[in-house]
């Protein structure tokens, strides 16, 4: 049973009111559809489950919410806090711009909350910075430009952080840094779905098909990382509900988006210049509109919940034991090569 988020690859910790499905601390469920989604603490995503067990999990969890008492209800959508702390979400038949509306809304609005209280207290230190040089007499212009960057780094985040992990058919696990995300574009590929031209350490491919999907709905939140606000995410849905559904505007999307996602023009910018990387948020991803953004980022889970509900779970399986070996690799960076080495002495002993 796998417990790692298959977006931001962290822990989805557990619950022990399921006993059927203990993963996760938040679970929402559509009984009438089958589906059981964990519900990640760090990212606010929602991880659809691929196991066979879910219909079983499914009826636990409904279960326990008609019979707990901490639990508000509207027409279509219920909230339930059990004894342990697990908090189920019953989803009955809302119209769909009204369950992407009250799913991405709650996922995108905490994100930008989260975004703005990281912002501030980031940019409380630069204050702190600027103050302290004033303390001790040195000018401002001094160190200017460093200020500068500083606070482009805390509103937007620094553009050498590798922002996702991603293992591919060709290339590997790729690291893609937040400023590759400016110097990546999208297009139509041949058969008129989404194609992605995606830059990352050490070099740059072109993913078409099933793979662009997936690599793009792992890089895109990085691209919205200050979520939405309630006009935002209504607009996004209103963008799918115009061509009709999720994969009509993904297909839209890849007529129109090579005007948004133009990269920076390296070749005619000063060598200086093109290592300075404090305006890659204006460029690549970052260029699509806001609702264009979000909406991609909808329609791309929705496409991908869509073909694993149809048969095609393999796919599903496959994106959660992707996360459970990145989620591996980033514990092993973090412990020294000795205690590697004494394991494995102690293991040969």
């Amino acid at each position: 049973m796998y417990s790692t988020c298959i977006f931001c690859n962290k822990s989805l910790g557990r619950n022990e009111s399921i006993e059927t499905f203990p993963v996760g601390a938040r679970l929402a469920f559509d009984a009438a559809r089958g589906r059981l989604w964990v519900v990640c603490g760090a990212c606010e995503r929602w991880n659809l489950s691929p196991l066979e067990e879910r219909w079983e999990a499914i009826e636990e969890a409904e279960r326990l919410f008609r019979d707990t008492r901490r639990r508000v209800s509207t027409e279509h959508v219920g909230l339930a806090k059990l004894r342990d702390g697990t908090t189920l979400v019953r989803i009955g038949e809302p119209q769909r711009p009204e369950f992407a509306a009250w799913r991405y809304g709650d996922q995108f609005g905490r994100r930008r909350t989260r975004a703005a209280l990281v912002g501030g207290g980031g940019l409380a230190a630069v204050a702190g910075v600027i103050a302290g040089g004033a303390v001790a007499g040195v000018g401002i212009g001094a160190f200017g430009w460093m200020i500068a960057q500083m606070g482009q780094s805390v509103i937007y985040g620094g553009p050498e952080s590798v922002v996702a992990r991603i293992p591919t058919e060709r290339h590997g696990l790729i690291h893609v840094r937040r400023r590759h995300l400016g110097e990546s574009t999208l297009s139509p590929a041949a058969d008129g779905s989404l194609s992605l031209l995606l830059r990352f350490k050490n070099g740059q491919a072109q993913f078409t098909g099933r793979e662009a999907d997936r690599i793009a709905s792992i890089v895109v939140p990085k691209v919205n990382r200050f979520g939405g606000s309630k006009a935002q995410v209504a607009a996004a849905v209103s963008e799918i509900e115009a061509t009709g559904h999720s994969e009509a505007f993904l297909s839209h999307l890849a007529k129109v988006s090579h005007t948004y996602t133009r990269p920076r023009d390296t070749a005619a910018m000063s060598r200086w210049r093109r290592r300075d990387h404090s305006s890659f948020h204006k460029f690549g991803l970052f260029g699509l509109p806001a609702s264009y953004r979000l909406a991609l980022e909808m329609a791309l889970h929705e496409e991908s919940e869509r073909r694993a509900m149809e048969g095609e779970m393999q796919e599903l399986e496959r994106a959660w034991r992707d996360a459970e070996e990145i989620a591996a690799i980033s514990d092993n960076l973090l412990v020294p090569e000795s205690v590697d080495a004494a394991f494995r002495k102690l293991k040969g002993g």
